[in-house]
């Protein structure tokens, strides 16, 4: 029977604690051998991750408690680890050296990198195979004691506990990858104020005699031009996704004697890359094998296969259209972390060569409710300001109720973080939370996002706070003027730069009735003086302007500067040890606010960094969340701790 129940007051089997559990999917997938490693979070266990590999007895974990195969360099990190003769070398949070553990013995794993003079004084990110017995990797150093006092340089890091400079070339780069005949290295650099997506450098130096660098030369990219992702072929070819026209797709660098040339794989308006946010992201991988001359590559996000020769890119028939830029490949077998809108993200790999078959490799720590307890996800395209803006509807969803006759959904705009991000339409618990509950969730792909080429990101330039804002109130009031949503009732919520755009949207605009606020950016001008990390610490420039010439846009674009405006109950969520956003940030904003009559709350975490970790913090999360909604929405949530709200 269908119980009758006003919107958000529904009872759901999705609790707050089942959604906590699920935590971040596994990342970092590869090969070693015939074998796939990869990296598997336990947010269960304090949020730190475990490296594991499947075994023909099923998957062995490789990193016991408290081991944390994590790193922070850019803060967000990137690939923890790789092997080396068989020995699992990894990047470990605590103390951010680089340790190895033979996985054949039960052993411990031993430091092969020094003990830094200061804490996290040493970071290391983005491990490759190097030469024999070494791998490769970026070194971030700590200089002072500002966010941005950092260098960096690439090290190779031996199984004997030897660490040797190879050489630099721009501020920021990526691992190096050795050529097929050990003679050439290859990377990605670029510099302030560029981040990753506007313009990077492809740079190929010799390997010298003594396994140091020789002078690098540029071979790619450069000026409004982003190289993602770099990769030797068998055949000493480079292949390199970027996009000089406008779309990341895949490119073939042939060097020789007399020169180099290049040329496009296959050409297309659909993106093959994505944003290096993290270093080691994998958006394709060479087959090799039987299947050498051909390319795995994410088309649309899902995986489909290149065939230069035959000027072919097909699409491989698997029932999971959400896959993460965490590719790799041996011979005819695909490795990946895959989902969708019913099956959380997990790895798996495809077999091409026995008709695609699909193998599941990781299962989610937590079982998924019922399929008809999640919401489908619907891709619509709405009008905004600049064009149109794609968005994933998630309406409440939940078979045992129906609302009143006649009564609306709240809906709440869900904005990505980044903001050179975006949102894919998989399974999230998170989301299910509260659309099990009668609150529908819009995720939007404002101007900006990334997955819909070069012209749609640079709307963005220029304009964050501009376009973001418009064109995430022009979804919620067409949810409303066509009768989907309440327009009484639209809240907004984000983490990040998202909850940079939520806070602004509401201190500038009247269409919402809520916002939920995490981890955000309040005072711009806070923000790139010295109040964020090194690799965004010039970020603004592209999103705002430059300065001093453009200081009044950081003042007039900053949420700081209209709290007076604010007319909507606020909810704000902060890690303490946010070394991102940090949490002067969001407490300028609840100190500007208090004692005005508005309703608010503020909850803070220890312990947690950018975005939360441990699963206790998100249950507490989700709980308040839904509480403050209630208490602004009108209705009476079920099973939560009621949120106290100051004034």
């Amino acid at each position: 029977m269908t119980t009758i129940a006003p919107y958000g007051s529904w009872t759901s089997p999705i609790t707050a604690q089942q959604a906590a559990e699920v935590g971040r999917p596994p990342q970092w997938t590869g090969f070693v051998g015939d074998e796939v490693w990869w990296v598997e979070p336990r947010s269960t266990e304090g949020g730190r991750y475990t490296v594991v590999r499947q075994t023909p007895d099923g998957p062995q974990e490789l990193l016991p408690a408290p081991w944390n195969a994590r790193n922070r360099v850019h803060e967000y990190g990137g690939q923890p680890w790789t092997a080396v003769d068989g020995t699992l070398v990894f990047t470990n949070w605590d103390d951010q050296r680089v340790y190895a553990v033979s996985v054949d013995e039960q052993a411990k794993p031993r430091p092969l990198t020094p003990e830094p003079d200061r804490p996290h004084g040493y970071r290391y990110s983005d491990l490759q195979p190097g030469l024999p017995g070494e791998a490769w990797m970026v070194r971030e150093t700590v200089t002072g004691p500002h966010p941005t006092d950092v260098v960096r340089d690439l090290v190779a890091v031996t199984l004997t506990g030897e660490v040797r400079r190879l050489g630099a070339s721009h501020h920021f780069m990526t691992a190096p990858h050795l050529s097929p005949d050990g003679r050439l290295a290859a990377w990605i650099g670029w510099d302030h104020p560029n981040m990753p997506w506007d313009s990077t450098e492809l740079v190929v130096a010799e390997v010298q005699a003594d396994g140091t660098f020789g002078p690098h030369r540029v071979v790619a990219g450069g000026r409004d031009v982003s190289v993602c992702q770099v990769a030797w072929d068998a055949d000493g070819s480079l292949l390199a996704l970027m996009d000089p026209d406008g779309w990341w797709n895949l490119h073939r660098l042939t060097l020789s004697a007399d020169g180099m040339t290049t040329k496009c794989l296959f050409a297309a308006e659909e993106e093959h890359g994505g944003p290096l946010w993290t270093l080691g992201l994998r958006w394709f991988a060479p087959l090799g094998g039987e299947h050498a001359g051909k390319y795995v590559l994410l088309r649309k996000g899902r995986p489909a296969v290149l065939d230069p020769a035959a000027g072919t890119l097909t699409d491989v028939d698997v029932d999971l259209p959400s896959w993460a830029p965490s590719l790799a490949a041996r011979g005819g077998r695909i490795a990946g972390v895959a989902a969708g809108p019913k099956q959380l993200g997990r790895v798996v790999t495809v077999d091409l060569d026995a008709g695609s078959a699909v193998a599941t490799l990781s299962h989610p720590t937590t079982e998924l409710p019922p399929a008809e307890y999640l919401p489908e996800p619907q891709e619509r395209f709405f009008s905004g300001p600049d064009g149109d803006v794609p968005a994933f509807v998630y309406p409440p969803t939940n078979p045992d109720f129906a609302a009143p006759e006649g009564e609306l959904p709240p809906y709440v705009v869900h904005v990505h973080g980044g903001p050179t991000s975006a949102v894919s339409p998989t399974a999230d618990l998170q989301i299910a939370y509260l659309t099990s509950r009668g609150i529908g969730v819009v995720a939007v792909n404002y101007g900006g996002s990334t997955g819909y080429g070069r012209a749609f990101r640079n709307r963005l330039r220029g304009n964050w706070g501009v376009v973001d804002v418009a064109d995430c109130e022009a979804v919620a009031k067409a949810l409303a003027a066509e009768g989907t949503a309440d327009g009484k009732r639209l809240g907004i919520r984000g983490g990040s730069a998202g909850g940079y755009t939520s806070a602004l949207s509401a201190v500038t605009c009247t269409t919402y009735a809520a916002a939920t606020i995490m981890f955000p950016v309040i005072d711009m001008l806070g923000f790139v003086e010295g109040g964020t990390h090194d690799f965004e610490s010039q970020y603004l420039f592209g999103l705002v302007g430059t300065l001093p010439e453009d200081r009044q846009k950081y003042v007039d674009r900053s949420p700081i500067t209209h709290t007076d405006s604010l007319a909507c109950p606020v909810l704000l969520l902060q890690g303490l040890e946010d070394e991102v956003c940090p949490p002067e940030q969001a407490q300028a904003f609840v100190d500007a606010i208090r004692g005005r009559g508005i309703p608010h709350a503020y909850v803070a975490f220890e312990g947690e960094q950018h975005g939360f970790r441990r699963a206790e913090s998100i249950v507490t999360a989700l709980e308040s969340e839904l509480s403050f909604y209630g208490q602004v929405f009108g209705f009476e949530p079920a099973g939560v701790p009621t949120l106290r709200l100051e004034r």
